[in-house]
């Protein structure tokens, strides 16, 4: 008798021109999925940094996000991943035929505090838990 191991679904976020948004959402998924999905997130490059309102935002939530580095943007990246979604960057993100892609377009405010961030950490949250549902079932 054989049993076939599936493999977990792999999603990258990407928000080249905001670190913290990719890293908000991967951290939700994280969070809520458990050990059903591989999950990154990339920027733009290796100084991005995540604003400190969006760590505070995570906390209240009870997610931690301040030790984590947005990782680099690489087609490699992106060939290594299932799912890719794109949050407002989608012209800038490597297209390969094939491949699943998502484009989440979300409020960008320009207010950097968190009473600005709250509410996209909320829609992406919420977004997250659909996303589970279609990539991780049960």
């Amino acid at each position: 008798m054989s049993s076939s191991i599936t493999p977990r679904p792999s999603v990258l976020f990407v928000c080249v021109h905001n670190a913290g948004r990719s890293q908000m959402a991967a951290a939700f998924l994280t969070h809520l999925a458990g050990d059903r999905v591989e999950v990154r997130s990339a920027g733009s490059a290796p100084a991005d940094t995540v604003n400190p309102a969006v760590v505070e935002a995570m906390k209240e939530v009870g997610i931690d996000i301040s030790a984590e580095t947005p990782k680099i943007l690489t087609v490699e990246a992106v060939q290594a991943s299932d799912v890719v979604i794109t949050m407002g960057c989608g012209d800038t993100c490597p297209v390969f035929p094939g491949k699943r892609y998502l484009d989440w377009q979300l409020d960008d405010p320009a207010g950097q505090g968190v009473d600005a961030v709250r509410p996209i950490r909320d829609a992406i949250e919420t977004r997250v838990r659909v996303l589970i549902s279609e990539v991780a079932p049960g």
